[in-house]
Formats: structure tokens, sequence, C-alpha cells
């Protein structure tokens, strides 16, 4: 059928997901010898356009004459089904190209649950699922960001992932591609053999897994040892300031998820909290200099408008000139009423003066992190806040005017008890008398404390992924105890569905077998899978089921450290023996000081170097 897109967008709810065109996106006329690449974010266009690694490597490719990098999201129900009743392919924002003509599509793995859509992208696309089925003539299907630390469980439908940081890979890639090309020696799995010898390049169909009779791996093995080396190093960029970083953001027609300028701060974590992926991988911590991110702020708002910059990082406040960056954004956006927020900030480093001057423009919401109830529990985590951190913190905020505040903890973390549950309750009850015990005139009115959940699930490369996963009816318990415990007007307490994070927990540490298990749930319907309206928690069961693949062997069971575990080809690093050390030390309570006043040793400064690294 020979149906015009623009004819569809009038018939769907919302266009402008649709329409490309945004200030600050890229118009190039399509030239012989143009590398054509497709950056596809695996879920609505109001969340991807939000994400910062999408910004960054749209306008670093764009910058390049000779490649031509365009968008395309998770297109909605009312979309897909107009695009499939037409037969239309699922298309590129730019030129409303359909994505079976580009050289690359290139996928941002952000959350596991989203696997689905990546497949549903491919499929729209007309692209081979599976990557043993593409031919001399379909795009190459890239996969990165941080679920690409463990992607076996999606690597049957990959050509290339990318292990680490993408700044400096993916134009090594591309130029490859160029080149092979241009000299006439473009051949798939030419190319493939090429790419390997990039650092931070991982092909799976050079890998092999075999397994053991009880279902552990037995070995990973390279197919062909021409075909690179058995264990792939991610990729970082040494000196931030040097790093590629645009002074231009796409700014949609429509709201999406954050309407803002994000300034990146900071790369890494100086904490080491057991539970957190980030916090390992992104490892060492590499900072931008205060003259560098004065430069780049004044650049994104002169070039988008936003009234609001929001400083990213793992942990706001650990940036060493975080107090000058803040003085000197409110003094020279003030009079234009551009907002500064912070959105990860520590318990520990709450600066009562520091929010005082980001209130002078606009007061924003403030969200604590305690993550556990009791200081037990936060020692097991390696959290290392303590409850007058946070009561401190509290008083200081409701003195200044806040009245709504946000908590964070999660349910299931090794060695939780149903004290620790409860210790959430007391502590939360702790902070409401801590407003109470505040003058009535210096209070503002309507207090509202809203306490989330979710449940921890062991992630690769953190000192918790060789521990389980609680099961669904402990999820359901726990979040029940809880909720009768927290019988308040002024707290309002939300937790996430413990479906997902049983589907999540056995793909962020599955095999490659795992693949058909994607590839059968796909088929049977799934998708958009991390919205709790869309996700089908019984065709997920009935797909692990017909690949007779127990959900159980990937949740609930504790792994010995001897046991390969499916990234052990994997260097990040971070030590093995560190890991296990981090494990052994939150089974006894100790706690590991932050990088900045005593380094661990976790062997990231010898296995790599930085410039303006702080740990």
């Amino acid at each position: 059928m020979n149906v015009q897109i623009d004819d569809l967008l009038l018939k769907v709810e919302k266009p402008a997901r649709y329409l490309g065109n945004e200030m600050n996106s890229a118009h190039k006329d399509l030239k012989d010898g143009m590398v054509r690449f497709a950056f596809a974010f695996p879920d609505t266009y109001e969340i991807g356009m939000s994400h910062l690694g999408m910004q960054i490597l749209y306008h670093l490719l764009n910058e390049q004459e000779d490649i031509f990098c365009e968008r395309v999201f998770s297109p909605n129900e009312d979309m897909e089904s107009l695009l499939r009743e037409n037969e239309r392919s699922l298309f590129a924002l730019e030129t409303k190209a359909p994505l079976k003509v580009f050289d690359f599509i290139g996928f941002t793995l952000q959350y596991e649950l989203s696997y689905t859509n990546i497949l549903n992208i491919l499929d729209m696309g007309e692209i081979p699922l599976l990557q043993k089925d593409r031919g001399e003539g379909d795009p190459f299907v890239i996969l990165g960001g941080p679920c690409s630390y463990n992607p076996e469980p999606i690597a049957d439908f990959a050509d290339i992932i990318v292990l680490g940081e993408g700044e400096e890979v993916i134009l090594e890639i591309v130029n490859l591609y160029k080149e092979m090309k241009k000299n006439k020696k473009w051949k798939r799995k030419g190319f493939l053999k090429e790419a390997s010898k990039i650092e931070g390049v991982y092909i799976p169909s050079h890998f092999a897994v075999d397994y053991h009779m009880d279902g552990t791996v037995k070995e990973i093995r390279l197919i062909e040892e021409h075909m690179g080396s058995k264990f792939l190093k991610k990729r970082i960029i040494e000196d931030l300031d040097e790093a590629y970083y645009p002074d231009k953001i796409l700014v949609p027609y429509i709201d999406t998820v954050h309407n803002r300028v994000v300034l990146e701060i900071f790369r890494g974590c100086i904490r080491g909290c057991r539970f957190c992926q980030a916090g390992m991988i992104y490892r060492p911590v590499r900072e931008r200099s205060l003259e560098k991110l004065k430069r780049m702020a004044h650049d994104l708002l002169q070039n988008t408008g936003y009234e609001e910059i929001s400083l990213a990082s793992l942990s706001s406040g650990d940036y060493t000139e975080i107090e000058a960056l803040i003085n000197h954004l409110i003094e020279i956006n003030q009079q234009d009423h551009i907002g500064v927020s912070l959105p990860s900030l520590r318990l520990d480093n709450f600066s009562k003066e520091m929010i005082e001057e980001i209130q002078k423009v606009r007061k924003t919401g403030l969200t604590f992190a305690p993550e556990a109830g009791t200081q037990r529990l936060r020692d097991v985590i390696n959290k290392n806040i303590t409850e007058k951190d946070l009561l401190t913190s509290a008083k200081e905020a409701f003195e200044m005017g806040y009245n709504n505040i946000k908590l964070y903890f999660m349910i299931g973390l090794p060695t939780e008890t149903d004290e620790d549950i409860l210790g959430i309750k007391d502590l939360v009850y702790k902070v409401l008398n801590q407003y109470h015990g505040i003058p009535k005139e210096k209070r503002a009115g309507g207090l509202k404390i809203t306490v989330s959940t979710s449940t921890f699930v062991p992630k690769a490369f953190t000192p918790f992924q060789w521990e389980e996963q609680i099961s669904l009816q402990e999820i359901h318990r726990r979040q029940t105890l809880l909720k009768e415990s927290l019988a308040h007007r002024s707290i309002n307490y939300n937790y996430h569905d413990g479906k997902t994070s049983i589907v999540e927990g056995a793909f962020a540490r599955g095999d490659r077998r795992l693949s058909k298990v994607l590839h059968r749930a796909f088929r049977l319907g799934c998708k958009f899978d991390g919205w709790g309206d869309r996700f089908n928690f019984q065709k997920w069961m009935e797909a692990f089921h017909l690949e007779d693949l127990p959900l159980k062997f990937y949740n609930n069971r504790i792994r010995n450290y001897d046991e390969i575990l499916p990234w052990e080809h994997f260097e990040i690093g971070v030590d093995k023996s560190y890991l296990i050390k981090e494990n052994e030390k939150a089974k006894s309570e100790e706690v590991t000081a932050d990088c900045r006043l005593n380094c661990s040793g976790c062997g990231v400064n010898q296995n790599f170097t930085t410039k303006r690294g702080v740990c």
C-alpha cells in the first residue's frame, strides 16, 4: 500500500512523536558514500528524548560530514497498528526513510525490560531479528549502554556490542566501515572480524558458550583464535574536558520526561554501594573542570532556551567544586529565572546553604535515598549514611519551607529481615516528627512524605552478583507488611510490581540461552514490558516454560565464587577479588570508606589511566 506517512500522522494521538524537524535537529543532503546511522531508543519519544547518551551521540555523528545520524523510537500502539495495517516499515524521523536502508541501527540498553521493544523495532523495520539470518544488504545492529555489561540474554540479536563509553568507539567503528566500503573490501564477516580488533568492541557471533549438566556455564570460548581476544576490555574516556559534548541539544515540540538542559559534571562514583552496578562499571571517577562546565552551560542554555539546568552524575554533591558551580550558575542566570536542579543528592553532603542558593530562582523537589530502614542493613550495603544524616537533612528542609519530600528504599536486600522492613516505617515516622517539631509559623502547610520501594535485583559486576533474589511471594509479603505499617494521612506509599522485578532479575544475570526466551516472549506479544499496564507476566512465564528454562535457576539461588558467570569474559577494571572481598564484608556488616578518604584497592586505577581523576 502506498500510504504516505503524513496521512498516518493525522490519525495518531501525538503526531509530534514522529515529525522530526525539531530545533537543533540535523538536516543533510544524502550523498554517495555517506554512512547512514539510525539511533534507536527502545521506548517512546518522550522517554528517549530525555536520554543524555542519545543527545551526545546524535550530535557527535552528525558533526561528521559523511555520516548522517537519524532517530527512531518505539512507536506507540496507535502508530504501530497503522503502520502494520498499511504495510509500512518503521521509519527514522529525519528523512522518514525505512530502517532497512540504513547501514547501522544502534540501540542503547538502558533497562532489561526494554529488550522486547528492540525486537519490535527490528521487526517493524523489516530487519531479520537474529544476527545469523542477516545478509550482506542488511544493517548492522549495534548495542551499547549499561546493560551491555551483561548482554548475553540479547546476544543472538546483535552484530556488535560496545562495552563501555561510546563517544570514541562509535566513530572508530563507522570509520572502519567507510574505509572498507571505499576500498571495496566490504564483506559482512570481514568487517566484523576487523571491528573486533577495536578496544571495547564485542562480536557475540565470535564466541560460543558451553554448559554443565546443572545449567551453569562450563566455558566461554572463541570459535576461532583469529577472531580477536578472549577477554574484552571496556572502553573509557580518559579526559572528560577533552571528550565530545554537544553545545546544543534537540528541543522537542512536546513535553518529555526531562524538559531541561542536562550538564554532565563527572562520571563514576566514589561511594561503593554494594548493590549499585553504575557505581562499579563507570569507575574510575573523572571530573570536568569548573571552567569547562561554565562554558558548556552557557552554550547549552543559549542554544536551547530552556529554563532549567540539571547537574547530571551519580552523586552531584560529590563534585569537588559543586558549590562554586552552583553559585556561578545562579548568579549568571538568576535574572532570566533559570533554575538549577540536583537530581542525585546524598544525605551526607546535603548543604542547607547550597539548597538556599538554588531556591533563589525556583524551589525544586527534594528526594533522598536512605535505601534501607536500619543502620545494620545500610552497613551491609555500604550506604555510608546514618539516621542522623536523614533527620538533620529533613529538619533543615522543613525549616526552609519544604513540605514535600520523597524517600526511596529497597526491599529484598541481602540479609534483610522483617525488623529491617519495619525499620523503614520507624525512620519515616521520625522524619514526620521532625516536621511537627518545628514551630508552626515556620512550617509550610500540608506535609506530604512519599515513600517508594523497589525490589533489589542483583546485577553483574557488583559485590552482590552472587546473591539470590527473593521470590515473588516474598516480595508481596514484604510490601504488604510495610504498607500496613505506613497508614498515615501524610504518608503515601508506592511500590514497584514484583513481577517485573522477577523478569528483570533473570535477564540481569542471564546467559545466552535467554535469547530464546526473549524471542518467544516477543512472538507471544510482549513489548513495553517496563510499563505496568502493558507488562504481561503470564506470557513471560509461558515463554520460560516453552523454552524449558526454569526462572528459579536465574533468580533464586546463590552462586559460588568459582562459578563461571555469563559475563566472565569482560574486563571492567574492577577486580573480581575486590568484589568478593566486598561481598564478604557485607556478610560481616563491615563498611568500606569512599575512595577519596581511603583507596579500597578495587583495581581500576591499575587497569586504567585517566586525567582529572579523583580516586
